[in-house]
């Protein structure tokens, strides 16, 4: 079986997908081995340049023309946020198959709409959450299912990185609600709220604050001071259906932190800690240590655990984020070659996008907001 890739966006997040595409085949030789058919930038130059070094056989600066042409079976898109909606909607109406960076849609509306529209056309779908691929997070979610921590009494989350924490950082697409939709929720919060409802199940309310601490921001051509229109910090309580409650806190001025995604579930009989910039291990404290072994332990990744093997056989060594994204396009063949969804596709975009919307709901409102899966449609 033979698919030809068309890849929107050049940036890096094109440049990561690329690296997965000519990849996945050395890593996980079973499933098909993707051509790189057409890459596309609105920079025709720009476009060629980097088609010849990424290793793609075509280039274009017309992103329409891969969602018509026959030969595509997959549109893979990697632009900004605003763009991501029209994109999905027209390759789904060509009968393409999907692969899309996260955040599926600005709003929850058009996030539902994309969704049915690719379940309407049964083609396979996938979303950018590669966090959710890392072979650790894999065991915390077997760790939590076979009860060795006990009943869950709390989690608590958070993503912080300090990409926008210089105030005099130009003002880019990111601080437009017409372009990047919420600020630190839509770019930061999205892994993390996957991430919390594949490990403990789905929430059922939450309760927010969000705010803007640098208001102006210079442009970067005129150099005059603009409006930033959304957040750069986000916090939440939450309460998940299963009865435990919990906290997320998400920034992107946070000075220091470089892909601080962490969390902490608390059990009754243990807990487990993870911490994003440490992606190859995880901490595990079982409450039934005895008396004087008390205490945290360590848990590298290593072969043992799903999908670090075909990497490395050794344990210790340890995978990269461009890993996770060789992982992420594995489940995505895997998916088309077996006609079955993946954990991260569009529905899970749609459910994701639905809570940032509750998120910035509750905010606006300041009241807890019912996030219950019966509440979405």
């Amino acid at each position: 079986m033979n698919l030809n890739f068309g890849l929107i966006g050049t940036g890096f997040m094109g440049k990561a997908h690329a690296i997965a595409l000519r990849s996945v085949a050395t890593v996980f030789p079973h499933v098909p081995t993707p051509s790189l058919t057409t890459l596309v930038d609105a920079d025709r130059n720009k476009a060629k340049l980097l088609a010849a070094g990424w290793g793609f056989s075509g280039f274009s600066d017309d992103w329409n023309r891969i969602c018509a042409d026959p030969e595509i079976d997959v549109v893979d898109i990697c632009t900004p946020n605003h763009l991501h909606r029209e994109m999905a909607l027209a390759a789904i109406a060509a009968g393409k198959h999907v692969y899309c960076e996260k955040p599926l849609a600005l709003t929850s509306d058009e996030a539902r709409e994309i969704w049915l529209a690719a379940e309407a056309a049964g083609v396979s779908t996938s979303m950018g959450f590669n966090y959710m691929c890392n072979p650790l997070i894999e065991l915390a979610r077997e760790i939590i299912e076979s009860g060795e921590i006990g009943e869950i009494f709390n989690f608590r989350g958070s993503y912080q990185e300090d990409y926008m924490a210089d105030p005099q950082m130009p003002f880019s697409w990111r601080c437009l609600r017409s372009q990047g939709g919420s600020g630190a929720l839509a770019d930061l919060g999205t892994h993390l709220i996957n991430m919390a409802e594949y490990l403990l199940g789905p929430m059922s309310a939450v309760m927010s604050s969000m705010s803007t601490v640098h208001k102006q921001r210079p442009d970067p051509v005129s150099e005059a001071m603009r409006e930033v229109e959304n957040e750069d910090i986000a916090q939440v309580l939450l309460a998940f259906e299963r009865g435990c409650p919990g906290t997320m806190e998400f920034s992107r001025i946070a000075s220091g932190r470089k892909c601080g995604l962490c969390f902490e579930i608390n059990g009754s009989r243990g807990s487990l800690v993870f911490d994003q910039e440490r992606m190859n291990e995880i901490r595990l404290y079982a409450g039934s240590d005895g008396v004087g072994r008390r205490g945290f332990r360590t848990i590298l990744a290593g072969p043992e655990h799903r999908d670090y093997a075909a990497f490395c056989p050794a344990p210790g060594h340890g995978l990269g984020i461009n890993d996770l994204k060789v992982i992420e396009v594995r489940n995505l063949l895997q998916s088309i070659v077996d006609k079955k969804p993946v954990y991260s596709n569009f529905a899970n975009g749609y459910r994701v996008q639905f809570l940032v919307g509750a998120i910035e709901q509750s905010h606006q409102h300041k009241q807890w907001v019912d996030v219950a899966p019966s509440r979405q449609n």
